[in-house]
């Protein structure tokens, strides 16, 4: 799946509210009752590597718009994005950096792992996913070490977050004991996190935006992956604010109506919250935004492609409501758009 949306668009407006709270471990949080959208994704459509390796630039992936007030839907390719915007308009950009979060590693009976760093927890703790032949492996035990490269483990100390259905447990609370600091260790044992439809390597290079700051996201935030310096100077220049936010984004392997696990933000900008106060803002969020729980400071947005019941669905329908959603999705099948973190954008205009 491709991560949350990395970059909204909020014209003449601030960014959407995060809620500041505890982390919670053990939460049963819950999706919004929605119908999934219907639709078979073809494997043709999964995107199978970066856009450069296809040939062309970051910028020149395929860009659906569409309308809300009058239901339109235009083709063009990202590097026309300026062109969509107006004067006054404000762009905002999450600057997570990706982490290379993958590494493999082996049970004590010897068998062949793959351990996800997935978001760093206070006091130096971890969540991690454990994985076994390119599934999460649901039947870890607390206790359990993981061996990794380099005399590096991993202990998983409790669960964080149950697997599907209350099966095992998807994510550990776990402690990561490396020979030299961590983000070394990554840099020389670590790979980007990818999936079955992505063929061959890549380097991490491949999975960072261009405006990264500050590394912590398990995977790319994609919805940011076209921007280029020619992009953002052609914005500026048109008169729309680019503003940055953070938002640590932990692992997508969720499973089919699996909700999405508490994030780590910051916000240095002013936000609008409940009670129309405006405020910067920091701390853990496990708000799942939907038409349940609609936004407030925001009428336009920036996204990849989802599956059928992937839960970044439930906040798309919020922001541009059921029947442009789905005519959005039809379209995109009809055009063959490309699907996951190296393909096509959809851009939700007001």
């Amino acid at each position: 799946m491709t991560p949350p949306a990395a970059t909204a668009t909020a014209p003449s407006s601030a960014t959407e509210p995060a809620t500041a709270g505890l982390l919670s471990v053990g939460t049963a949080r819950r999706l919004p009752e929605l119908q999934p959208l219907s639709f078979r994704l073809p494997l043709e459509l999964e995107a199978p590597s970066p856009p450069e390796a296809r040939g062309i630039t970051r910028d020149a992936v395929r860009m659906m718009i569409a309308t809300k007030h009058d239901g339109s839907i235009v083709h063009s390719r990202f590097s026309e994005l300026p062109r969509f915007l107006n004067e006054g308009d404000l762009v905002v950009l999450n600057t997570s950096g990706t982490l290379a979060a993958e590494l493999d590693g082996t049970s004590p009976d010897g068998t062949a792992l793959q351990v996800h760093l997935s978001t760093q927890l206070p006091a130096g703790l971890w969540t991690v996913e454990v994985r076994r032949d390119g599934h999460a492996d649901l039947t870890q035990t607390a206790g359990t070490p993981v061996c990794l490269a380099g005399g590096g483990s991993v202990s998983l100390l409790a669960p964080y977050s149950p697997g599907p259905g209350g099966r095992g447990v998807r994510l550990w609370v776990s402690l990561i004991d490396t020979p030299e600091p961590l983000p070394r260790y990554l840099a020389r044992y670590g790979r980007p996190i990818r999936y079955g439809y992505v063929r061959g390597s890549h380097p991490i290079s491949a999975y960072q935006n261009v405006y990264a700051t500050e590394p912590g996201s398990a995977e790319m935030p994609s919805a940011g992956r076209p921007f280029t310096p020619e992009v953002l100077t052609r914005l500026v220049a048109k008169g729309v604010g680019v503003v940055p936010l953070l938002l640590h984004t932990g692992v997508a392997s969720l499973e089919a109506s699996e909700p999405p696990y508490a994030e780590y933000f910051r916000v240095s900008l002013p936000v609008v919250d409940e009670n129309g106060h405006v405020h910067p803002s920091e701390g853990w969020t496990e708000t799942i935004i939907s038409p349940e729980r609609p936004v407030r400071s925001i009428d336009g947005f920036l996204t990849g492609w989802h599956e059928p019941e992937a839960s970044h669905l439930a906040m798309l329908e919020a922001i541009a409501g059921r029947p442009l959603l789905e005519a959005s999705y039809a379209a995109a099948l009809a055009e063959g758009y490309l699907w996951h973190e190296f393909g096509d954008v959809h851009l939700i205009l007001p």
